[in-house]
């Protein structure tokens, strides 16, 4: 490719930026002051990935000029420079607006930091990213759990309102303050609502000798009943408790998702060990058949993911709603579960602010595949507001978008929020292995190197925790000290495409 064609084809992109500035500006005069600038920038992204770049990175590169690899947070600045100095080797006039905006990447490094210190802690330290862990529900009881884990390295402690009462966080909380000012610490308290938990119901099998069973068996093929009941199993009378039951009844939890799931859409049970698609659907219940299964059991409790289903179930239950105030009262930072839309982050703010309090910092668990997909519409709503992050939920994303897509789709989570210079929490299984036997594994080491692209890594509860925090905080000084994000391909992101639709009303790009 020459340069002359090179040049045609990298100013038409910039010049598609420079058309839409005025519906960016208007999209984002409602933002927060702190995050105006990374509102634009996430605007002009999402349309640079409307894009195929893939070709002109080697070219880009010969001539010395940014490849625009990575330029996530600092889109336009970083376009129009490398069409300026593509000019400037042609020896053609250059002629494009000055009055737009532009930040450069000193700037966009500065404004990721600053509202990642805003949403986490401020204190200089040897290494940038934050340390998070799960509270186990013992540490309501000892001391010494949270000491040891605080002296260790863990900076944000995690309380998980899906365990316990209030009773139980209250002395957590206590704790943690006591701790932090024993040691001087800095220790923010992150508070995770529960949300909907989409679950089977009680099993109860009862064979011919009175014996309870917990379970079901299941196969390839098989036909179940998931009904709104809260059914015992009253037709599990008339076998044994470990024989196939024909067309087994099944209670779930939330009967709300019985209206709301449609003929062939795919369910999944036991974190994605149990696959089934649904076959007919009645007032009370759905008739599925098991696709796949990794497990030969169906049990009590187990979660149910909906990856095709349009739910229509609230993002703050009952429970959430009656937690709220202690929420306020006593954490820095809330979890919210079960966000899907942008709509669902009004309804949060809503809830949050009718008192007036406004320091409450909030993370958006991207854990569903509707959440994945409307990414950018959440941020977009969440910056209307200060403090605010994202976390990716690795466990529910990977059963919702299959374990082979996991990899691919966290990573353009993490290219999404740099471009709005959002900090992300990695989480899930971060070192796993290590925190539950004392022994990691090679691959989750690994893992927890990469964490380093995030602005903060959780780690679970496990009898080794301390080992994990230790190895992590580690791990991130020396992975801090090679690399700052990481270089990309740039290939059209569907993701991108239906955002700028849906965002800016824009449908006639022309791709390169």
């Amino acid at each position: 490719m020459n340069v002359e064609k090179l040049i045609q084809e990298i100013n038409s992109i910039l010049v598609r930026i420079e058309i839409e500035e005025s519906n960016i500006d208007e999209i984002t005069a409602s933002i927060h002051k702190q995050y105006k600038k990374s509102a634009k920038n996430l605007c002009r992204y999402l349309l640079l990935r409307n894009y195929d770049l893939r070709k002109h990175h080697d070219y880009l590169s010969n001539l010395g000029v940014s490849s625009l690899r990575s330029s996530e947070g600092y889109v336009y600045s970083n376009l129009y420079h490398v069409v300026k100095n593509l000019h400037l080797i042609a020896d053609l006039p250059f002629d494009h607006p000055e009055h737009i905006e532009k930040i450069g990447y000193k700037k966009s490094k500065k404004l990721l930091k600053k509202h990642a210190n805003e949403l986490f802690n401020s204190t200089s330290k040897k290494h940038f990213t934050e340390i998070m862990v799960t509270l186990p529900i013992e540490a309501a009881e000892d001391k010494n759990i949270i000491r040891g884990m605080v002296m260790n390295g863990m900076e944000i402690a995690r309380i998980n309102l899906s365990h316990g009462n209030q009773s139980d966080w209250q002395k957590m909380v206590e704790i943690i303050h006591d701790v932090k000012d024993e040691l001087n610490r800095d220790v923010k308290i992150y508070m995770d609502l529960a949300g909907p938990k989409i679950r089977t119901s009680n099993i109860e099998i009862i064979d011919k000798k009175g014996r309870v069973k917990n379970s079901i068996k299941v196969r390839r093929g098989e036909h179940i009943i998931l009904t709104k009941q809260s059914t015992t199993w009253k037709k599990s009378r008339f076998g044994e408790a470990n024989e196939q039951l024909e067309k087994a009844e099944v209670g779930v939890m939330l009967p709300e998702i019985i209206d709301d799931v449609q003929i062939g859409d795919e369910i999944l049970f036991d974190d994605g060990m149990i696959h089934a698609k649904v076959l007919n659907k009645f007032d009370e219940s759905i008739e599925i058949v098991i696709t796949n299964c990794y497990k030969s059991k169906l049990s009590s409790r187990k979660g149910i993911n909906l990856p095709n289903t349009q739910l229509n179930l609230p993002a703050l239950t009952a429970s959430d709603l009656k937690n709220l105030p202690f929420v306020k009262a006593n954490a820095d930072i809330v979890g919210y579960s079960f966000v899907r839309n942008g709509a669902d982050v009004n309804f949060l703010y809503k809830h949050l602010f009718e008192d007036g309090n406004m320091e409450l910092g909030v993370v958006f668990k991207i854990e569903n595949k509707e959440a994945f997909q409307n990414l950018p519409q959440i941020l977009i709503e969440g910056m209307k507001h200060n403090k605010i992050g994202v976390m990716i939920a690795r466990g529910d994303l990977a059963v919702e978008i299959g374990f082979e897509r996991i990899s691919e789709v966290q990573n353009q989570i993490l290219w999404i929020c740099e471009a709005a210079h959002i900090p992300v929490i990695w989480a899930t299984q971060v070192l796993e292995n290590l925190a539950k036997t004392g022994i990691p594994t090679r691959a989750e080491v690994s893992d927890a190197a990469y964490g380093a692209h995030a602005e903060c890594v959780m780690l679970n509860k496990g009898p080794y925790i301390n080992d994990a925090i230790s190895m992590l905080k580690d791990i991130l000084i020396r992975m801090e000290s090679h690399s700052f994000k990481r270089k990309n391909s740039l290939r059209p992101l569907n993701l991108a495409i239906h955002a700028v639709q849906d965002i800016l009303g824009s449908h006639e790009l022309e791709y390169i």
